[in-house]
């Protein structure tokens, strides 16, 4: 949730890079590849827009300088801005929205063939294993103290065991339905759903353990 309603998630997300140091433009956009772009991939398409626009609001100021005969603008905070990235983070944001091609396509596996499904698994494990490349590179240079930011280090270890864990949830989950669509028919449409995999489902439904919510 947006404390002032001309600032989006995007804006905030911005605010906190430039929070951290100040950045040049192609500095942003490598960062925001590097680490945005995993949890917020959207800040990736406003990287021309959003820092103009916190500057014309003060929340950012605007340097520009010269690196050999190329001109370049830098961009920092300023205490507006520290203000401003304070009162969105005083405030409980909203959880993920998960938005899959390859769920939708597990959705509908009943209008394609097994092999379509099939394929369709591995390239979601595939995808797992692509992602946790960069992620585990960046877990073993910041368990060695080599991580760019070996200040941020405690933020940056919750970030990183939930995108951790999330890579493996999608590699787990790709095997397991591998091994089950592997025994249906050619037409999706004549699957069975195996009733002890259901009660399984169900089961691990049934979370947090006697319904008991964890509060921090």
């Amino acid at each position: 949730m947006s404390t002032d309603p001309r600032l989006t998630t995007t804006s905030y997300a911005v605010l906190g890079l430039l929070s951290v140091r100040s950045w040049s433009t192609y500095e942003l956009a490598q960062q925001m590849d590097r680490s945005l772009g995993r949890i917020w991939p959207r800040a990736q398409s406003k990287l021309y827009e959003e820092p103009k626009k916190l500057v014309s609001l003060g929340l950012a100021r605007s340097v520009s300088e010269s690196v050999g005969r190329r001109p370049r603008t830098v961009y920092g905070i300023t205490e507006a801005g520290r203000r401003a990235l304070a009162a969105w983070l005083s405030e409980p944001g909203s959880g993920p929205v998960l938005e899959s091609e390859q769920l939708l396509q597990i959705f509908f596996a009943d209008s394609g063939t097994r092999s379509d499904t099939l394929a369709t698994l591995r390239a979601a494990r595939d995808w797992a294993t692509e992602r946790n490349q960069e992620n585990l590179a960046a877990a073993r240079a910041y368990l060695t103290g080599q991580g760019p930011f070996p200040e941020r280090a405690a933020q940056t270890l919750l970030v990183g065991r939930f995108l951790t864990d999330y890579y493996r949830l999608v590699a787990e989950w790709a095997d397991w339905a591998t091994a089950i669509v592997r025994q249906w028919p050619y037409d999706p449409r004549e699957a069975m759903a195996d009733p002890r995999q259901q009660a399984e489902t169900a089961r691990r439904a049934e979370w947090p353990p006697g319904g008991v919510t964890g509060r921090g």
